[in-house]
């Protein structure tokens, strides 16, 4: 064996970051989140700056960096996050501090900071950095002193992130990709949150050694978590009506390996449902169905690449109701043997997040796809959707132990003398339909 084979060959470490994957650039704590692809080209603005992003290449994800300057002028650098460490004593001497002052004698005049922005831009001219034009800025103010704690906390919070902004690496995953989706664009995933999107998973019984069948038009973001809970073991069919198989690009930013892309597949409702039913009239209904509500290309492009070989192992892995061949990438259409082995055993799940379509149009054609006793969720943004999807279940006697949920959720600031709920914060987190499939006997 070669010794440049070796480096191809070796197991990539998923808790560093390594050239073509993608990351989670979180700029000032939750102020900017940023989706990028690593490289040595790759640049992020911030300001009106842009810099490199070779230096986050091979760090563990979790890093800290912040902008310093060099002899190659300013670049992200790594830094360690200082803690100090507060004593009993210290806490109460602050507590006695607060009490001995307030806020009510300062006034905002814009008269308070004697250092100037010429002053400065010198400062930063001569190689000074974010952090020690933050000390200046403290140290030339003269209503500093007077504040209480939290405020000086405040001030020196929002001068930092003006002067010496950080970038923390984080490594996309389900909640981390759901979540800065839901802050950026929240209408690409259908307002999915992540605490709607973890329920999903549950009332799916979404575990691994499963086939789940999955109707996703959010971008992808349902076909990757199931993906990502599945670890390779068991397969996931992203189902779509007609020619065009719905966008789903958020799947690239997991950076699954060729083990996890192979069970990825996609297949069109057609060929789920053409030998599901002994007669054509259901398959009739479907294709129907696909040229009336034929959903619109939206310029997806080639399937996104993951960073893997065109030439994988010829072996099969095995599923937990069949042999389910690798496919070449991520999303590739299912191969014949494989749809097969659906339409006989039945799939294990199923998950719907179409908010743009009939819920009930979707159901009735891919729930008898599912095996009986499988549980299934279908999410929306309104109620009523579902509500009408679920009385018609009921007289069609397809499922049992029929519910409908709303997800709430609310975060809370749990800081000393300080705690209570975020003030700007979603509310409303739609709602999911779960119920368990049933065997219909009087077509039997």
């Amino acid at each position: 064996m070669s010794s440049s084979n070796l480096p191809s060959e070796s197991p990539r470490n998923p808790r560093v970051a390594w050239e073509g994957c993608s990351v989670l650039l979180d700029i000032n704590d939750g102020d900017r989140l940023v989706f990028a692809r690593l490289s040595p080209a790759s640049t992020l603005k911030i300001g009106n700056k842009s810099y490199s992003l070779k230096p986050l290449i091979g760090r563990p994800f979790g890093s800290l960096f912040q902008i310093e300057s060099g002899d190659n002028g300013q670049h992200l650098a790594c830094v360690t996050p200082s803690r100090e460490e507060e004593t009993e004593e210290m806490k109460e001497e602050q507590v006695v501090k607060d009490e001995l002052r307030d806020n009510r004698a300062l006034v905002d005049n814009n008269k308070a900071q004697s250092l100037s922005s010429e002053d400065i831009d010198a400062m930063r001219s001569q190689g000074a950095t974010g952090d020690e034009i933050v000390e200046a800025l403290i140290a030339n103010s003269a209503t500093f002193e007077k504040k209480t704690v939290f405020s000086q906390e405040k001030y020196r919070l929002k001068k930092q992130k003006k002067y010496a902004p950080r970038v923390l690496l984080r490594r996309p995953f389900t909640r981390s990709i759901c979540e800065a989706y839901f802050k950026k664009f929240p209408a690409r995933i259908g307002f999915l949150r992540v605490d709607a999107l973890s329920l999903l998973l549950s009332f799916a019984n979404v575990t691994s050694n499963s086939d789940v069948l999955v109707f996703d038009m959010v971008g992808g973001l349902i076909t990757g978590a199931v993906a990502e809970r599945l670890g390779g073991k068991g397969s996931v069919c992203n189902a779509y009506l007609g020619s065009n198989p719905n966008p789903m690009e958020i799947v690239r930013m997991f950076n699954f390996d060729d083990e996890i892309c192979a069970r990825i597949m996609r297949s069109p409702l057609t060929d789920l449902a053409s030998s599901q039913v002994s007669n054509g009239e259901h398959e009739v209904n479907i294709k129907a169905q696909d040229e009336a509500s034929e959903p619109v290309n939206m310029d997806e492009g080639p399937p996104p690449s993951t960073d893997q070989s065109s030439g994988l192992n010829s072996e099969s892995i095995v599923s937990p109701l069949t042999k389910v061949l690798k496919c070449a990438k991520a999303g590739d259409k299912a191969p014949p043997e494989v749809v097969k082995s659906w339409k006989e055993n039945g799939f294990t799940s199923l998950i719907i997040a179409a908010p743009q379509s009939d819920a009930w149009g979707l159901v009735k054609d891919l729930l008898p796809l599912v095996a009986n006793s499988a549980p299934f969720a279908i999410y929306h943004q309104y109620l009523q959707p579902l509500a009408t999807c679920m009385h018609k279940l009921q007289l069609e006697k397809m499922a049992i132990s029929l519910q409908i949920s709303e997800p709430w959720l609310r975060e809370y600031q749990v800081l000393p003398s300080r705690t209570h709920p975020f003030m700007q914060m979603n509310a409303f987190g739609g709602y999911i339909l779960s119920g368990t499939k049933i065997c219909d006997v009087a077509h039997q």
